[in-house]
């Protein structure tokens, strides 16, 4: 026996052998791949939900209500009971419950079918019961009354007659830990809610942590330098504090030091987050990114204690880098809130965040990368060297970058044949990043509405009209005297931009309804740096021109020309009390850059230098307008034709105007400038670089 024993030990060892080597050769999905004997793999076992037990005791209650149901009593009456049921002999046996005051009455198998009221309910022969139950009267008068009838009627004497008090165990135990177990759910329920509440896991016991997300290299970003286009010099800034935490011993053998901190300061959507998201891909170091507002919380002194923690782990994982985007939600300047005296909690942190960046604390190899479009609001002694050492200014892109940056969004459209990228550059004047790339998937979207295989022209040119003048609404109703006045009103506003030598030049006009406006001028604007006073007159005379030829042509004026006015009026009060182009005011510019005078309740001037002011700028609004009315008198031919032909074609361009007004001498001269400036560049290559 011993040596069978042995031998089935054996051949079974031999099988788990043979077993295991043929699974290890061919590696079957769903097989026992054990890892070898002596090797540090575990077997990855499915993690137990605990659910399953309340999904498990669940099931079992209510299998365990079907298995043991039986059919209700049927309650009844005393009086039926004796009338009925005792005289006829029916009943096997009375219950009587004594502190309840019921009875429970057990008929005879044979007897049950005689009751229509358990057939339906579904009693049968086999049903011990109970199958009636009634309320019964006081115990003794019960008992004596019951023992009359059993000896009147010789029917009832083989009747039972029981009494007992009953007691629900299960129940008064249920009724005892309801309230309690109830408690203790809420308790869980509202714990669970606030560990995912404030503070992320751990809820309110970890509201003082940092809310900054971690890029490190086991999860770096697909963002790279690569995808920035244009932003050459600011790209250069942000590359260099890369290159720094890289090889770090190539600045510092000079004795340098890296700045401690960088502020990309910008318009918005010009690219100062994804410049931050492209620092994280490049980096080999950990990057904490978070936003200004996730400092601030509900709770007092919660945005002090994360500047902190946030610190604490930069610490812990230095050479690395911090940023923080829209850092003007904590970073306004103190002293300008208008809640004056009270315990701010913004304050708070900021105060927290100045020392935790240049402090006594020293804070090597923590880099601060800081992105705000409203560095004028953010407190000096952030902005000061030590902190910040840096400002990077993050431009709209120029003709030059809004190539690159459509290089960029155009490569996963499929384009056709007549797409110049240049040509969409030149379309697209004081368009951000951002906006460009809403071009771009505007045109797909669009080509793909009208069933095209490729992205064309038209459709880009289309989207750039959506973006700027909004959606066309050609079902808008609109009377004729009404559009016969639209179409006046724009073709003023073309033929004064045609004849003034400053205004921009129009590429098309349109009697369209787009979004608010019932008619739209498109005008290419010049990319200046700087503008003259004479520049800004005939660009606000041409915004009058609309309202001047409603006057000369219909000897009234009507509230189309809202915005007209807004723009004209904004740009007249800019020049006397901003740029100082007025005469009688002089070089003097109440303009406050520094924001200190935000919350201030009185003006930098006096009530007679305001009505001086007021004075100048209905002078300049009227002189132009006079202007205006002058050319279209002048012209007043050529004005009624192109009135006319727009409201023949609804949409009329810059070559119906030059066949209509002639050319302009001036767009000969601007063009000779560009030639010249092409060749100027092509002669000398590295001139525009040194500049």
């Amino acid at each position: 026996m011993p040596d069978r024993n042995f031998n089935i030990n054996r051949k079974l060892k031999q099988t788990y052998f043979i077993y295991m080597a043929e699974n290890k050769e061919n590696k079957k999905d769903g097989g026992f791949n054990f890892p070898p004997v002596g090797s540090n793999k575990t077997i990855k076992t499915p993690k137990f939900n605990g659910y399953w037990l309340y999904i498990i005791l669940a099931i079992a209650i209510i299998g365990f209500q079907f298995i043991n149901t039986q059919s209700e009593p049927v309650r009844t009456t005393w009086q039926e009971v004796k009338s009925k049921m005792l005289e006829k002999g029916d009943i096997a046996e009375i219950s009587v419950i004594k502190n309840k005051g019921q009875a429970n009455i057990f008929l005879k198998p044979d007897r049950i079918e005689n009751y229509s009221q358990l057939k339906a309910k579904g009693f049968k022969k086999s049903s011990r019961g109970p199958h009636f139950f009634f309320t019964t009267p006081p115990v003794e008068s019960f008992s004596a009354e019951l023992s009359d009838i059993q000896k009147n009627i010789p029917e009832t004497s083989g009747t039972k007659v029981d009494y007992t008090d009953e007691y629900d165990g299960w129940g008064n135990i249920f009724s005892f830990l309801f309230p309690i177990a109830l408690l203790i759910f809420i308790w869980i329920f509202f714990f669970r809610r606030m560990s995912k509440g404030p503070g992320g896991p751990g809820g309110v016991f970890n509201v003082g942590k940092s809310q900054a997300k971690l890029f490190d290299k086991d999860t770096n970003t697909k963002v790279t330098f690569k995808d920035v286009a244009g932003l050459a010099e600011a790209k250069q800034e942000v590359e260099e504090i890369v290159s720094f935490l890289k090889s770090p011993d190539k600045y510092t053998k000079l004795g340098g030091k890296i700045p401690k901190g960088a502020l990309l300061v910008g318009p918005p959507g010009t690219g100062k987050t994804l410049m931050a998201k492209a620092m994280a891909g490049e980096a080999n170091v950990p990057f904490f990114s978070m936003s200004g507002s996730d400092f601030v919380e509900m709770f007092v002194g919660v945005g002090a204690s994360r500047v902190r923690d946030l610190f604490k782990q930069a610490k812990e994982k230095a050479p690395c880098i911090i940023f923080i985007d829209e850092i003007d939600a904590i970073g306004r300047a103190r002293g300008k809130n208008p809640n004056i005296g009270s315990n701010d909690e913004r304050e708070n942190t900021l105060n927290q965040l100045l020392t935790e960046m240049d402090g006594f604390e020293t804070n090597s190899g923590v880099i601060i990368l800081a992105a705000t479009n409203r560095a004028d609001i953010l407190d000096s002694a952030l902005l000061r060297a030590g902190r910040f050492d840096r400002q990077i200014y993050v431009d709209l892109p120029e003709l030059k970058d809004r190539e690159e940056i459509f290089k960029v969004h155009l490569k996963p459209l499929k384009l056709a044949d007549n797409v110049d990228i240049s040509f969409l550059a030149k379309q697209t004047p004081g368009f951000s990043g951002a906006d460009i790339a809403n071009v771009a998937n505007e045109a797909a979207l669009i080509a793909a509405r009208k069933d095209k295989n490729e992205v064309e022209k038209q459709d880009f040119l289309d989207a750039i009209d959506r973006i700027v003048g909004g959606l066309e609404n050609r079902s808008k109703v609109i009377k004729a005297n009404e559009k016969k006045a639209i179409a006046y009103h724009e073709a003023g506003h073309a033929t004064v931009s045609w004849l003034l030598e400053h205004a921009h030049p129009l590429l098309k006009v349109t009697i369209v309804p787009r979004g608010k406006a019932l008619g739209a001028a498109w005008y290419l604007p010049q990319e200046r740096q700087i503008t003259t006073k004479e520049q800004l007159l005939d660009q606000m005379c041409s915004v009058l021109g609309g309202r001047a030829a409603e006057e000369l042509t219909f000897g009234q004026i009507s509230t189309g020309a809202q915005n007209d006015l807004e723009k004209a009026t904004k740009q007249a009060y800019a020049m006397v009390s901003i740029f100082g182009m007025s005469e009688k005011i002089g070089n003097l510019s109440y303009y406050d850059s520094t924001g200190q005078s935000d919350f201030s309740f009185t003006k930098p001037y006096s009530e007679k230098t305001a009505e001086l002011i007021d004075a100048e700028v209905k002078d300049l609004v009227e002189s132009s307008y006079s202007r205006a009315k002058e050319l279209l008198k002048s012209y007043q031919n050529q004005h009624r034709e192109v009135a006319e032909l727009l409201l023949e074609r609804e949409v009329i361009f810059s070559d119906d105007l030059e066949r209509i007004l002639g050319k302009r001498p001036w767009k000969e001269e601007e063009e000779t400038e560009s030639q010249e400036e092409k060749e100027n560049t092509a002669e000398n290559p590295g001139e525009e670089e040194n500049q």
